[in-house]
């Protein structure tokens, strides 16, 4: 079975360890890093850097599946409007589950959100569109976690 291709935007840390979570799933082909021009052909985690964002519209025509793998630590601004543009470019953004996550069938997960290893979402949790849910986070039952959010690595949410 071939696998869909998926295109990420950001080439840095948290790019590297989505890489191997999608690599793991084993659902997508990566085919290329969207990240500064100044990058443009260089390598990470053995995926080239195939453009920069303002080739967001070529991008759109030439393939389906995009996903941000910008971190999102000190400011969450660039995530929010990359996100947009995506969504407006009526690109796919779909969720990625490692598969060491444990997600509660009764749980519901928005489009651009990651869940990394040793994650776990129980019984009716909401979690909404990109969002990153990081190594060994707890999100309990019934719990709500809107858009655009980054779960730490550890935590622990109650229901």
């Amino acid at each position: 079975m071939k696998k869909e291709e998926i295109v990420l935007f950001g080439g840095g840390g948290h790019c590297r360890s989505v890489i191997d979570v999608i690599e793991n799933e084993d659902r997508f082909h990566i085919a290329g890093i969207v990240d500064q021009a100044v990058m443009l052909h260089e390598k990470i985690s053995g995926y080239e850097v195939i453009a920069n964002d303002d080739d967001i519209p070529l991008l759109a025509k030439q393939y389906k599946n995009f996903f941000i793998t910008i971190g999102h630590i000190r400011n969450s601004r660039p995530r929010w409007k990359l996100y947009d543009k995506l969504i407006s470019s009526n690109c796919q953004l779909p969720v990625i589950i490692s598969p060491k996550a444990h997600v509660s069938g009764r749980a519901r997960l928005g489009p651009g959100t990651v869940v990394m290893p040793f994650v776990m979402v129980n019984s009716g949790a909401e979690i909404g569109p990109n969002c990153i849910l990081n190594t060994s986070c707890i999100i309990e039952h019934d719990t709500v976690v809107g858009f655009n959010n980054h779960i730490s690595t550890g935590s622990i949410i109650n229901g």
